[in-house]
């Protein structure tokens, strides 16, 4: 019974990862990502997302419960797991490491940008081009969401890799082979996209 139960919150926990929580993280990427074309366009495009129907209800159904379980359940997973060179060999155990150990910075940054952000807002703080310029104005927080922002997306895309297994979408060494490279790709275009959003605010 114990061993059902886990096997559920494991398959859980790997689906909330990419839905929705990863594609709250792509659409985030890319509505921040209008900063490089200039202020007002990051302002209307954070206009338009706070502008939504039912936002409240939406961001605590689609994006806080579901990460705020994944969060949980990964902190678990992060100080349980064992490292299993046996069964995936060099390169994938490291990228099982690299997962728990960016989990763990990801919750920290992912914590610190919402009281930093949303908290903030719900103080009556604008969160606008000129909040997130003051923001990196600080040498220090430019380099602290640098970390952040890429270990999010690393975290995001090698769990896709880990959910493609899970889910039997790759079951074959060439399909996980294959996913392999989609993964990194997915990495290196949204890290792209993650920098120059953060560039463009300096």
């Amino acid at each position: 019974m114990a061993g059902n139960k886990e096997f559920i919150n494991r398959r859980l926990h790997s689906l909330l990862g990419v839905i929705p929580v990863g594609v709250f993280l792509i659409q985030h990427l890319v509505v921040n990502n209008f900063a490089t074309k200039g202020e007002e366009a990051f302002n209307n495009a954070a206009h338009f997302m706070e502008s939504l129907p039912f936002r409240y209800l939406l961001e605590i159904a689609i994006i806080f419960l579901p990460l705020l379980y994944h969060a949980i359940y990964g902190i678990y997973i992060a100080f349980t797991a064992k490292n299993n060179v046996s069964k995936y060999g060099y390169f994938r155990n490291w990228m099982f490491m690299l997962q728990r150990v960016t989990g763990i910075i990801t919750l920290v940054f992912v914590s610190w940008h919402v009281w930093e952000t949303r908290i903030a807002a719900a103080f009556g703080a604008e969160v606008n081009f000129d909040m997130m310029a003051s923001i990196f104005s600080n040498p220090f927080m430019i380099g602290f969401y640098l970390v952040g922002v890429i270990s999010t997306i690393f975290h995001f895309a090698n769990g896709l890799w880990s959910f493609a297994v899970s889910w039997g979408l790759t079951v074959t060494p060439r399909s996980q082979l294959i996913s392999t490279y989609v993964t990194i790709g997915i990495f290196l275009a949204l890290s792209f996209v993650g920098v120059r959003t953060i560039f463009a605010f300096v």
